[in-house]
């Protein structure tokens, strides 16, 4: 079996991806061997963390002011 270097446009696509659902072993396998070699999509694998954690400290900073729960993942809204 040959082996496809994934592509950045397909590694930022796993990247969003792992931040909402888990990725399988195949999607990690790939994203990690892309990051390993790709310094841009590091960078914005990074700036993708930093983003939804600050996201999700500002929501449960506003759901604490607001005096309800937070919401979680599956969750109906």
């Amino acid at each position: 079996m040959m082996f496809k270097m994934m592509m950045c446009k397909e590694a930022t696509r796993l990247m969003s991806k792992q931040l909402d659902t888990s990725l399988t072993f195949q999607e990690k396998l790939s994203l990690n061997l892309h990051l390993a070699m790709c310094h841009a999509c590091t960078q914005c694998n990074r700036q993708f963390r930093l983003l939804h954690q600050t996201g999700r400290h500002f929501e449960i900073t506003l759901d604490k002011q607001a005096g309800t729960p937070p919401h979680r993942d599956g969750d109906e809204t």
